[in-house]
């Protein structure tokens, strides 16, 4: 009945655009988010800068308040609340609106993620809690750090609930048509977020009664293990996130067509299936995980590239389409053709650039011989901002030009879209600069997690400080890009002048292949992915569950 109750508007969102209810749901994701960023850019500035040795932090919020801050704000906070707000508003847009209950999930799903924040943020800002995003036993935060990150679970589980609801209505109604694509991808995505944040929580209700004093140790080796099933996963959620904007948006705003509709749906599920067992190539370093289950995770790591290499020939082959159709000639006049001056292709343009060396860092770091060299290294850190800082987040940027226009019914000036590519320009700049001196300085042994320091004025701690010169040259030129980004969105929202905004959906070429029903069969995807999660895990779980504990320890 509830989905009846929804068609009119259906009918009239096609003419006038968003549905506003669904709108405003989406508008305070992506407020939140871009707060987020903001304090999380200013945090990661003054880390930088200290690092550097140009700055001394205060002690009631020192280095280590400062990093663990910055990574929760950026990499759970930033990230999630723009996934949830970005594909709630595409299976708005794609699948008529979102039904009524599936609203009250997503502002359910908004009030426990506030919490959680709530709480995490203010144990770590009280220095209760300084063990990094990654909460490393047997480093030990108080009991409402972890409680915190219960209610951020839960809500990431309740706005994936909805997002099963929407589709599973929309399929009930729709029998014998595919699922839209923008709303395939967000199925994928939320699909990992479920089952890849099971082994987390698990990790988290062990943590729980040792930070209480309930149980006197932990299983140290066991948590990592279980962090790392949803930490490996998350880097790929963003990821899939990003490349949904590529195949779907990004043909539309540069005039061309879908390269395959078919060959995106079987990308999304190689993502899918693939994805969950990857996460010993975060453990290579780490004993009492055997060397054999080692190597089958990093094959499964390395499996990803497959999808991958599909996603980078399918996307410039949307680009050579394109610019033919604007006449180009010859080898590579297509890419002249470009619209090299929309912020909207810029943008993610050189996200995909950037996933290039960002991809091969990653290969390098599932090598045994060399993840040994940078492992514990800035290296790891350049690697990581490369993906997320550049990949993810300027796709992510990208997004923004036109969908919050599209949901505040405002519009993109030529002046907001000049602004957007100098940002874009200077983001670029900030992260070469940063992440390059982190890749080098981490070859050269300088190790992550640290403060400044000298080691005694030792002679190869000395040679780094060039190359932290430039991480904090880096650093200055993000935090404008940081700045900028905000006030473009707060001009996009509230500013811009009124008007309606195209949500880019591309279209499929006129003699494209029908796509097979069996890219439809979400059951049988979900049961493959379940069978090859315990395929990588089961056993080698086993093994490490009566590894003796570990009691607590407080190292700031």
């Amino acid at each position: 009945m509830e989905l009846v109750k929804e068609k009119p508007f259906g009918k009239m969102q096609q003419a006038l655009g968003v549905n506003p209810k669904d709108a405003r749901l989406s508008l305070t994701y992506f407020t939140v988010s871009f707060i987020a960023l903001l304090i999380g850019g200013f945090l990661g500035l003054f880390q930088g800068l200290n690092r550097a040795g140009l700055m001394e932090l205060p002690t009631w919020f020192d280095y280590y308040q400062t990093l663990t801050t910055h990574g929760i704000l950026l990499v759970l906070v930033f990230t999630t609340t723009f996934v949830i707000g970005y594909f709630y508003a595409g299976i708005s847009h794609t699948m008529g609106g979102l039904l009524p209950k599936v609203r009250k999930f997503g502002w359910t799903a908004f009030g426990l993620l506030v919490i959680g924040v709530v709480f995490v943020a203010t144990t770590v800002a009280m220095g209760n809690a300084s063990v990094m995003y990654t909460f490393y036993p047997p480093m030990q935060a108080t009991p409402l750090f972890y409680i915190g990150l219960v209610f951020l679970v839960v809500g990431i589980w309740i706005a994936a609930f909805g997002v099963f609801i929407n589709v599973a209505n929309w399929r009930r109604n729709h029998k014998g048509q595919h699922i839209p694509l923008l709303s395939f991808f967000a199925t994928g995505v939320f699909v990992l977020l479920v089952l890849g944040s099971i082994g987390v929580t698990i990790e988290v209700l062990m943590l729980i009664p040792w930070s209480l004093g309930w149980t006197e140790t932990i299983n140290v080796m066991l948590s990592r293990t279980l962090f790392w099933s949803f930490g490996h996963t998350l880097v790929n959620i963003w990821y899939l996130t990003a490349i949904s904007a590529w195949y779907v948006a990004v043909p539309k705003i540069i005039g061309g067509k879908l390269f395959s509709d078919a060959i995106t749906r079987l990308v999304v599920i190689l993502l899918v299936i693939l994805n969950i067992p990857g996460g010993f190539h975060h453990q290579i370093v780490d004993p009492g995980i055997t060397e054999g289950w080692k190597f089958i995770h990093v094959f499964m790591s390395l499996s990803i590239g497959f999808p991958s290499m599909m996603t980078a020939f399918a996307m410039f082959a949307v680009f050579e389409r394109a610019g033919r159709r604007k006449g180009a000639k010859g080898l590579l006049d297509w890419f002249k053709k470009l619209p090299w001056g929309d912020v909207r292709f810029l943008a993610p343009f050189i996200a995909m650039v950037a996933f290039i060396p960002a991809g091969a860092g990653g290969i390098a770091q599932t090598n045994n011989q060399l993840n040994q060299v940078v492992h514990n290294s800035l290296w790891i850190v350049g690697h990581f901002h490369l993906t997320l800082g550049v990949t993810v987040a300027l796709t992510f940027f990208g997004i923004t030009y036109w969908l919050i226009p599209y949901l505040s019914k405002r519009k993109l000036t030529p002046k907001i879209n000049k602004l957007g590519i100098i940002q874009t320009i200077i983001w670029t700049i900030g992260m070469t600069f940063m992440s390059g001196a982190m890749h080098l300085v981490g070859l050269l042994g300088s190790p992550r997690r640290t403060s400044y320091t000298t080691y005694g004025d030792h002679a190869t701690a000395l040679s780094w400080d060039p190359y932290l010169i430039f991480l904090a040259v880096g650093g200055t030129f993000l935090i404008v890009g940081v700045v900028l980004m905000v006030y473009i969105v707060v001009n996009l929202m509230f500013f811009a002048p009124k008007g309606n905004t195209e949500f880019p959906i591309g279209e499929p070429e006129a003699d494209a292949l029908s796509t097979p029903k069996w890219t439809e069969r979400w059951g049988t995807i979900i049961i493959l992915l379940i069978l090859i999660v315990a395929m990588g895990y089961v056993m080698p779980l086993t093994d490490i569950l009566n590894v003796p504990g570990s009691p607590p320890f407080r190292t700031w």
